[in-house]
């Protein structure tokens, strides 16, 4: 697997989203992808109550430790890179979770407007 380059959405160096809890298709903190990611796992966002609740109403439990896994289970306020269309999904719903732009790689403008990523952005 090779990634894909550390550029983000702003055209930018890739920022680090979490390495608490550790997140990213690598488990390297970044959101780093590569072609083998099909779940395009690019999109930094601020996890809140309603997006952990919309993802999980839509089969996509990520509250909920999965210790096999080595995955902690989110909570409020943890960063984590989620899969781009699983992002557009909590839109839908109306609960998308804040985004980090600079944290945030360029590949996920394959499947995210900026105009869209930038209303929903945060710090």
């Amino acid at each position: 697997m090779t990634p894909l380059p550390s550029l983000n959405v702003l055209g930018g160096p890739l920022k680090p989203c979490s390495t608490e809890p550790m997140t990213g298709y690598f488990r390297n903190g970044r959101c780093d992808t590569c072609a083998e990611d099909g779940g395009c796992h690019t999109v930094c966002v601020e996890v809140t109550e309603d997006f952990l609740a919309a993802s999980r109403a839509t089969g996509n439990d990520l509250s909920t430790p999965r210790p096999e896994y080595g995955f902690p289970g989110l909570r409020p306020g943890d960063r984590w890179c989620v899969c781009a269309a699983r992002w557009l999904e909590a839109v839908a719903l109306g609960s998308p979770a804040p985004v980090v732009l600079a944290a945030t790689h360029q590949r996920t403008l394959q499947i995210v407007p900026m105009e869209l990523l930038q209303a929903h952005a945060t710090a």
